[in-house]
């Protein structure tokens, strides 16, 4: 059956004459700028009617990926899109419901959207940028593969993967490099990897390169702007390179897995499959889950905006953080 909001979306870009793809980047960029507006001028009286303008639009921008999670089994990644637009759905009635004791969790909440969006978008946008942190992740795994002793791997020439059309070598492709002009495809730019057989084994793409985490780390620190730049400062500087040393561990082991277990599989899941979908989301999301506990000692406020997010699903917080720039 028909995802019903994945085909109004369609229609509405046959309508439209762009391609599914740029409708939801388009749904996307609306939700992005409303929502940047009703953060960064929040003492307006009509920052509130802008947010919740914007909320459904970023759920919607999201939710849209999990007809693609579906396609390739990522189970982790199903749930958390899935749940994106009832989840902007529900801000939005936050929004218009809330109090005024938590309107500075609700401007946090605004800035983390808008600040971890920020950072995706410039870095796929900007075609140089794009490739430079695929080549930067699969140089990093490459590397620790040689350092623990598992080495005779090579990574391939960049290629680029466009909507609908066959991939090639970026040296073949005529777009520009300093701003996205037309839709990627699934692989968009990528990076192979392949091993002294000359077999490929795994191709590295954006998404491996842990920008995600990052740019989620990276909204909920700078969105607390009652707090310090300091200690914002030193709180990014312990997240971003943890996040990039773990993700190197993870692309190390995939490769590894991927090349040395050909024949592996569980319940028709193969090697890759289970060690990229499953093994690895999951080891992934715990650690980040102890990173944020970690980070919640240098900045309370960020422990005391998330607990009460939660509020609604029974959860409380002990002990109010007091504000301390110091």
């Amino acid at each position: 059956m028909q995802d019903p909001v994945a085909s109004f979306t369609g229609s509405l870009a046959i309508f439209m004459g762009v391609s599914d793809v740029t409708m939801q980047l388009l749904i996307g960029a609306i939700g992005l700028i409303l929502m940047a507006i009703s953060f960064h001028r929040h003492s307006d009286s009509k920052s509130t009617i802008v947010a919740i303008a914007a909320w459904p639009l970023i759920g919607l921008f999201f939710y849209l990926y999990c007809g693609y999670f579906v396609e390739i089994s990522d189970p982790v990644l199903i749930l958390m899109t899935a749940a994106a637009l009832p989840a902007g759905i529900a801000m939005s009635y936050w929004e218009w419901k809330v109090d005024d004791a938590n309107n500075d969790t609700r401007i946090w909440m605004r800035g983390f959207v808008v600040w971890s969006m920020v950072p995706y978008y410039l870095v796929f946008g900007v075609p140089y940028l794009n490739m430079a942190f695929v080549q930067f992740t699969a140089v990093s795994a490459d590397l620790m593969l040689d350092f623990v002793g598992i080495g005779g791997y090579e990574i391939g020439p960049m290629m680029i993967e466009r909507h609908e059309k066959s991939a090639i070598p970026v040296t073949e492709w005529g777009g520009s490099r300093l701003i996205l002009t037309e839709p990627l495809g699934e692989g968009g730019f990528y990076a192979p990897m392949v091993n002294e057989n000359g077999e490929s084994v795994v191709a590295f793409i954006l998404a491996c390169s842990a920008l995600q985490s990052m740019a989620v780390f990276i909204g909920a620190i700078v969105a607390l702007n009652s707090v310090h730049w300091k200690r914002r400062a030193r709180a990014l500087f312990i997240a971003i390179p943890t996040i990039h040393i773990l993700n190197v561990f993870r692309n190390a082991g995939i490769v590894w897995l991927t090349d040395s277990y050909p024949e592996w599989s569980l319940s028709g899941i193969g090697i890759f499959d289970f060690a990229h979908s499953y093994a690895a989301k999951v080891a992934s999301l715990f650690a980040m889950f102890l990173m944020a506990i970690a980070l919640f000692d240098l900045l309370p406020e960020l422990h005391r905006h998330i607990m009460r997010i939660l509020r609604p699903m029974g959860f409380r917080a002990k002990n109010a953080f007091p504000s301390d720039d110091s």
